[in-house]
């Protein structure tokens, strides 16, 4: 690729740091290969990256990126100039994390699915803040995982299911199995009342079915338990496991929940196990919860801390002691 020549600043001056915003704006569209991707990500509008991006090549007097049809590449020389920078920005983010941290050991970031946040966490997350009082958690329940890079939480909580594609940790991450639990199908002592009986796993297949966004779940458990033929299931699509849940237990059907989020709804009867004792409905689980935190911070005090108390509390709520 040749170079097109860009006028620079004299030599002196590039001793000095180039603008701290032109190379955020570098970084982003290095690392999302778009200037319109990183003017998103950054908040700013695209004509501004592009200045930013030229102010940067001025200073440096060095071509940076080429655009082509495709979109915006790096030249061989910005290549090597992005992981320098993107490796000085890291170091940069990091100290200032620590930095930050050290002033608020007492604060506790924690993303979490919205199920678990809503029926367990939420429930008994202020028994851990008693050991404590000087404790400070936040808890964001969502779907997304988070960016560790960018600091977004200091813990994870993920169910991952164990069909489909393999789950994939991130770089300098590390994590730990907190629980298998068993998927049953759950509904109002209500319902199960008004509704025929159900003495094995096919007799389902006549009742009304809570669903999230798909099918899946429901396919993957009758699969299970023996049922693959003549499969057509129909009912509401309620997107989350918390909203099909809280059907269930207004008597709207028949709802799939694992043992840990329906733990206290069962516990005190406005949820039935159905099958429960049944030899035909046996155990299954289609996924396992994860603790995800980065590795430079698995052993930090108050994570550490937090995931003892946290493994300790999912095993008492799985043997039926909390």
């Amino acid at each position: 690729m040749l170079e097109r020549k860009v006028k620079g600043v004299n030599p002196p001056s590039r001793k000095s740091l180039p603008p701290f915003e032109a190379l955020r704006a570098f970084d982003a569209v290095a690392r999302l290969k778009g200037v319109r991707r990183a003017a998103q990500s950054l908040g700013r509008d695209h004509a501004v990256i592009s200045r930013h991006l030229r102010t940067l090549e001025t200073w440096t007097g060095t071509t940076l990126i080429e655009r082509t049809s495709a979109g915006v590449v790096l030249t061989e020389e910005g290549i090597r100039y992005h992981e320098q920078v993107a490796m000085a920005l890291d170091i940069l983010s990091d100290a200032t994390m620590d930095l930050i941290r050290r002033g608020s050991e007492h604060r506790l970031h924690i993303w979490c699915m919205p199920g678990f946040a809503l029926h367990w966490m939420s429930r008994r997350v202020g028994a851990f803040e008693r050991l404590d009082p000087t404790v400070q958690i936040e808890i964001r329940p969502t779907d997304r995982s988070p960016d560790f890079g960018s600091h977004e939480t200091d813990i994870d909580i993920r169910f991952v299911p164990t069909y489909g594609s393999p789950f994939l940790l991130g770089p300098k991450l590390r994590h730990v199995e907190l629980a298998r639990v068993p998927i049953v199908a759950v509904a109002s002592a209500d319902y199960l009342v008004a509704s025929a009986p159900i003495e094995k796993p096919g007799d389902l297949l006549r009742h009304r079915l809570l669903h999230e966004d798909n099918f899946d779940s429901w396919v993957n458990w009758l699969s299970a338990h023996g049922i693959y033929d003549d499969i057509d299931l129909t009912g509401p699509k309620l997107w989350q496991g918390h909203l099909t849940l809280d059907a269930a237990l207004h008597g709207r059907g028949v709802a799939l929940a694992n043992h840990l989020v329906a733990a206290d709804d069962l516990a005190s009867g406005r949820l039935v196990e159905i099958g429960k004792g049944l030899e035909s409905f046996q155990p299954y689980s289609d996924g396992i919860y994860l603790f995800i935190a980065r590795a430079d911070r698995w052993d930090a005090p108050l994570i550490r801390h937090y995931r003892r108390w946290l493994k300790d509390a999912i095993a008492k709520s799985l043997s039926g002691k909390a």
